[in-house]
């Protein structure tokens, strides 16, 4: 998979809109998504994110706007954008009689340099399953398949559509592995999902889409940091709260499995305060960020948010 050195733009969305007869589906939608970073498409049912994704995939007219994907245009340079992106369906279309282990083998003949099929599938966790037939499968090993087949061919973008759906945990940490392999070593990712919390774990950009157009877009961290007024870790060891608010000289409480909140903004100062205080307690962060505001505190009160204005 190809390594990147810059931020290159590897999705570039430019005023796109997509019609169905007399409905406006996407409506101005605008975003980039670049490489070793993955960028996740948040939105209701009916936001227009799988219109717009259709489009990214070649599948899809345009009645107005741009979108290009390593630079070509996603329709008419379709079969050249074959090789190099990776798609993954929430419903695969896969034959129900075929067995992973040949499908794979199948889709590695068209790549001129595939992955290796029985390393992608312990990647993905269906080694034991390889000689299974699709159609005994259950929905989440589907759903680790379909990925396997998008990644088969080394592509240099990849777009997941729900990829942690209908999938148990064990899953979701492989497929989390995953894309951080696929950020390390440069892909460019682009992920639809329902599901907030996955979403927060994995994503460097955020794309929040309502109503055909784009709501809010920015990094994770600049999301949830222009929404919150407190500073919050994770830790796999203990913390006395108590402690830790003297030591901070504000208040702090433990959120619940192993999250920590400190009533003080995300200020750099802060930050570096705290960093140096857990230090010296040998206590491991996993992560510092704006605690107060979540992904979904966030994305609730873009979409609910509109809405009440739109009634008021």
């Amino acid at each position: 998979m190809p390594t990147s050195t810059g931020p290159v733009e590897v999705i570039e969305v430019e005023d796109l809109v997509v019609r169905y007869g007399d409905l406006v589906a996407v409506d101005g939608v605008s975003f980039t998504a670049r490489a070793g970073e993955v960028t996740v498409v948040l939105g209701p049912n009916g936001a227009g994110k799988t219109s717009t994704v259709e489009h990214l995939e070649g599948y899809r007219p345009a009645a107005a706007g741009r979108a290009r994907v390593l630079g070509l245009d996603p329709q008419r340079d379709h079969h050249q954008l074959v090789r190099r992106v990776g798609v993954m369906l929430q419903e695969g279309g896969i034959q129900p009689a075929i067995r992973p282990r040949e499908v794979l083998r199948q889709y590695a003949g068209f790549f001129p340099d595939p992955l290796d099929v029985d390393e992608l599938l312990d990647s993905v966790g269906l080694t034991e399953r390889a000689g299974t037939t699709v159609r005994r499968l259950s929905g989440g090993e589907r759903q680790r398949l379909s990925l396997a087949l998008a990644l088969i061919g080394r592509p240099e973008v990849v777009v997941l559509d729900e990829p942690t759906a209908g999938i148990d945990l064990e899953g979701r940490e492989r497929i989390r592995s995953i894309l951080e392999g696929l950020r390390t070593s440069g892909t460019g990712v682009l992920v639809t999902t329902h599901d907030l919390d996955e979403a927060e774990r994995f994503a460097d950009h955020v794309v929040v889409i309502d109503r055909g157009r784009v709501v809010a877009a920015g990094s994770l961290a600049d999301l949830t940091s222009e929404r919150s007024t407190t500073l919050g870790f994770r830790s796999h060891d203990p913390v006395d709260v108590e402690t830790l608010g003297r030591a901070m000289a504000a208040d702090a409480r433990s959120t619940g499995n192993g999250a920590y909140e400190v009533d003080l903004p995300a200020e750099p100062q802060h930050i570096a305060r705290l960093s140096t205080w857990l230090a010296e307690q040998g206590v491991a962060a996993t992560e510092i960020r704006a605690g107060g505001s979540r992904l979904e505190d966030v994305y609730r009160d873009l979409v609910t948010g509109a809405e009440r204005r739109d009634e008021a």
